[in-house]
């Protein structure tokens, strides 16, 4: 409806409700408009001309949103998303009387994170998906953070009725405005998930910890209890609880710190598989890690062991060799181990009176610091600012090294002055602990230089951390930590399975948030934020490198299918001419091929292309490793962190390699080798850009391509 038709629509008493009605649709002032629909329809209104006007004008509302709704730029057709506002972690995963439960943190005010809630859809087929109302709201002050659900079949916990067992949720409340402190609670269910009432014990474990989180709970047979899974983030560890009723819970054992550690540890899952092939048996602990992730940000690492009911042993053969981190002697510029930063000039109140030991109130631990004290900007808060400046000093090594942690975007950063102008800078990478980096400053030698540690941002990761600014004949070199990653893409995160999916099925079914910490709050969708990836059969397989998680599709993707195209085998520029020819492009596509041997160069395919731009999935055989490459795939620019290109290791670099695709309109998940790797990444491509084009000198065995029908419409 065009701005003229509102404007003489407005002349009337239909038009005023119109126009309250669509402003309150589209999130405006409520109160304003509360008070106008009051005014028109209670004081001017006969019941029957109120009933008319609030049908008509509604009707309008919902026809011109429906129109919309699942249809705009970026929106995912076969990927789960709420209608509006902002999604995060996949929780509550369930399955009860042929539905699939999705419950997820959820928004139900903005397109960011805030007042966070759980968010409820259900499924025949993890495909299609109802959304439900909103399941369990932040209410008295306590957010509702991320958790599992069960369904209790021997009603032990007492909540259920008519013979019927409870589903019973179980989740973190947080008091976010308060004290921060996370505490864990039950709610429960007697409709199938539609409606749920708080336990009034809540809450059941209290730690008075603000680090205590997403618990996941499953019905351990062997010991005939439940077990809980839940993890102590900052400290890098997960406990593990037991009960018998859901509602008094001791604790059994801890598990970390281990593999990656650079960030907080979050939403932990736990469960056995069989090793394919074998009469072995495995237990795998899932534990999500922001940031500090293979890709950057926030992603997901696994440990392979034993649970025997009462603690997890990671298998010692699991893990590589950590290397450790290279720091050349030097000519030190700066360690901050005084009360004050002497000769260094402060402006703003970022960096307070001096450097500090460790962390400030409300921070999360900081770490990789040397001696007792460091500069950290987190003063008062990530609200803020300020500057810290060196006295000049001459440059007369070839390496500048330092300790950085901290923010990662360009208002969080070191700046190195050079003849009056910035020559070189560095951030953090959106984490507490501080590590090593170098800058090479050859050309500099005999110029004088200065310092600028510049805190400008006021949100969140608005610090900085530094320590430890030395010269040295050669560039420092950061540890690097051994783990194992169950997705090489950056966004892939929160990862959990479903509970009580039935043993006549058999399979171990998850998926993830499809979105990165890193710059989740500024991806360019509108009016929702986050998608949730495709839902995932999870295994584990025997590799020359030792017993390793793989994935694949869960098999109800196939239902998606529509035109299917089949290509024989050849050349890349023959199956590029059979794309051209059969008209094979979109941005609903499935794709499987598999590449035939090489002994060198680099092939693939890109998706989602035109002419300036496209998302790369290669192979390198020269370096052994396969990537996704999105530096060019559309706007990129939203955020100094997106733009990236990533990579994981081949097990056999010059064999056989399968690429299993699925492009959607906002995304690109890549399984590659029957899953052995993962890559699942968010791309946001220009209207045009929708070809498919094979790359490198690559050799087709098999292409099959089908085009994927939406699940929305």
């Amino acid at each position: 409806m065009n701005h003229e038709k509102i404007i003489g629509l407005a002349e009337n008493r239909l038009g005023r409700i119109y126009l309250h009605l669509k402003c309150l649709a589209r999130g405006g002032k409520w109160s304003w408009h509360l008070a106008g629909l009051r005014r028109e329809i209670f004081g001017r209104a006969s019941a029957i001309i109120l009933a008319a006007a609030f049908f008509g004008a509604t009707l309008v509302c919902a026809l011109a949103d429906s129109s919309r709704t699942y249809s705009e730029p970026f929106r995912p057709q076969f990927h789960f998303t709420p209608e509006k506002n902002w999604m995060n972690d996949p929780n509550g995963l369930v399955f009860y009387e042929g539905e699939y439960h999705l419950f997820y943190q959820y928004n139900p005010y903005g397109d960011k994170w805030g007042h966070m809630s759980w968010g409820h859809a259900v499924s025949p087929d993890m495909v299609h998906w109802k959304h439900l109302s909103l399941a369990l709201p932040e209410a008295d002050g306590v957010m509702i953070f991320s958790g599992s659900a069960v369904i209790d079949w021997n009603n032990s916990s007492g909540f259920g009725k008519d013979g019927q067992p409870p589903m019973v949720a179980i989740y973190t409340g947080c008091r976010v405005d308060s004290d921060g402190v996370q505490f864990e609670c039950i709610a429960y269910s007697n409709d199938k998930g539609r409606t749920w009432t708080k336990y009034a014990g809540n809450p059941v474990i209290d730690l008075k910890s603000k680090d205590f989180r997403d618990p996941k709970v499953q019905w351990h047979e062997a010991s005939k209890r439940w077990i809980m899974t839940v993890s102590l983030s900052a400290e890098h560890k997960v406990c593990f609880y037991g009960s018998t009723n859901l509602k008094e819970w001791k604790l059994l054992s801890k598990f970390g710190p281990a593999g990656a550690t650079g960030g907080v540890w979050e939403c932990p899952d736990l469960f056995e598989l069989p090793v394919q092939g074998t009469h072995e048996k495995r237990w795998v602990l899932a534990v999500n890690i922001n940031p500090g992730s293979i890709a950057g940000g926030s992603g997901g690492q696994y440990f392979i062991g034993q649970f025997d009911g009462m603690r997890f042993v990671a298998d010692k053969d699991m893990l590589g060799q950590s290397v450790s981190e290279f720091v050349p002697a030097g000519k030190v510029i700066a360690d901050f181990e005084g009360e004050t930063y002497g000769d260094w000039k402060t402006t703003g109140n970022a960096f307070g009176p001096g450097p500090v030991k460790g962390k400030f109130p409300n921070q999360n631990p900081v770490d990789g610091y040397k001696g007792e004290r460091l500069v950290n900007s987190f003063f008062n808060g990530d609200a803020t600012t300020g500057t810290l400046t060196s006295p000049e000093f001459e440059v007369t090594k070839p390496f500048l090294n330092f300790l950085i942690g901290g923010g990662s975007q360009k208002e969080t950063r070191m700046d190195l002055w050079v003849d009056g102008k910035v020559v070189r800078t560095a951030s953090g990478e959106d984490g507490e602990r501080l590590a090593w980096k170098s800058w090479d400053v050859r050309e500099l030698l005999g110029k004088s230089a200065k310092l600028q540690i510049v805190d400008e941002a006021k949100g969140g990761w608005g610090h900085i951390n530094i320590d430890q600014i030395m010269l040295a004949d050669a560039p420092a070199r950061a540890a690097s930590e051994a783990a194992l990653w169950f997705d090489y893409g950056p966004d892939y995160y929160a990862a959990v399975s479903w509970s009580d999916v039935p043993k006549s099925d058999g399979r171990r079914l998850w998926l993830g948030w499809m979105n990165n910490w890193q710059y989740g709050q500024d991806v360019p969708t509108a009016p929702w934020r986050s998608a949730m990836s495709i839902p995932r059969e999870v295994g584990l397989r025997r590799t020359s490198e030792g017993i390793r998680l793989v994935q694949k599709p869960a098999r109800e993707m196939e239902s998606l299918r529509d035109e299917h195209f089949h290509f024989n085998g050849g050349n890349s520029d023959a199956a590029n001419a059979w794309l051209v020819k059969n008209k094979i492009a979109g941005d609903q596509l499935e794709i499987l091929v598999e590449l035939e041997p090489q002994s060198n160069g680099v092939e693939g395919v890109q998706v989602l292309k035109d002419t300036k731009e496209a998302t790369v999935i290669g192979v390198d055989r020269n370096q052994g490793r396969v990537f996704v490459d999105r530096t060019e795939s559309g706007i990129v620019n939203f955020h100094p962190k997106f733009a990236s290109r990533n990579a994981a290791p081949l097990d056999a670099p010059h064999g056989k390699v399968i690429l299993h695709i699925f492009v959607d309109a906002g995304s690109v998940e890549a399984f590659v080798n029957d899953g052995e790797c993962v890559f699942t990444d968010l791309v946001f491509p220009s209207d045009d850009s929708r070809g498919v084009e094979f790359i490198g000198a690559a050799k087709i065995s098999r292409l099959d391509v089908w085009k994927l029908k939406s699940v929305w419409k």
